[in-house]
């Protein structure tokens, strides 16, 4: 089964170096793209490489690293996330999914149902990290699923919602399965994250494909 220890750095300092700022032990998306951070070696934290690229009152997100918060930082949240792998076969393609791959033009209806549905820290510009798709009703957006973070040959789904109104109709599930297939056709392996106490969406995740590997520590932290 494919590693998925300290993938956020793993992202932030090889597929997507070219997106992220920092040093060599420590790195942060540049500021259109997710609050996420990482450290080469969680153990021995290099806030100073992150420092200059954060301003008093960023809220920041890291995983891995459970040590004490340096002089000038506090931590806010400290709790665990789960990672899962995909270990099924190709999902079938979906005829009666009316899916619609989502543009610039899309993005301040993205943030605005993220804001709702809080799946997790999302980016201004959400298409840098990848491609996003959705079902519209009306021409509003009711559902989307898109990619974030990217390591070699693995690719993380998120950003996985869905209004109120239109949940228990599949959608989620459906347009997961939609980045799945496309990642696997494109030689990838699809992972993503969710909450320990999300225990709905986690028993999604196993009914569509995903096996546990591994939960890991999950931090938001402020620079002060």
């Amino acid at each position: 089964m494919e590693d998925l220890a300290n993938i956020l750095w793993r992202a932030l300092s090889g597929s997507h170096r070219q997106l992220s700022v920092g040093s060599d032990r420590a790195r942060r998306y540049s500021r259109e793209l997710p609050a996420l951070f990482g450290f080469s070696d969680p153990s021995r934290p290099d806030f100073d490489g992150i420092a200059a690229h954060c301003e008093a009152g960023d809220h920041l997100y890291c995983t891995e690293w459970t040590g004490d918060a340096p002089m000038g930082w506090k931590v806010e949240v400290d709790t665990k996330v789960v990672a899962m792998i995909w270990k099924g076969a190709r999902p079938a393609i979906d005829d009666s999914l009316a899916a619609t791959r989502l543009t610039e033009s899309h993005v301040e209806e993205m943030r605005a149902l993220a804001r709702l549905t809080r799946p997790g820290p999302f980016a201004r510009q959400p298409m840098g990290l990848g491609e996003w798709w959705g079902v519209l009703d009306a021409g509003r957006i009711v559902a989307m699923a898109g990619e974030r973070l990217h390591a070699g040959t693995l690719h993380e789904v998120s950003g996985i919602c869905t209004l109120p109104q239109f949940q228990r109709r599949g959608l989620a599930g459906r347009l997961t399965q939609a980045i799945v297939r496309r990642q696997l056709d494109r030689g990838e392996t699809p992972f993503l994250h969710v909450m320990p106490e999300n225990t709905g969406a986690r028993a999604l995740y196993e009914r569509l494909g995903f096996d546990t590997v591994r939960e890991a520590p999950l931090r938001v932290v402020t620079r002060l």
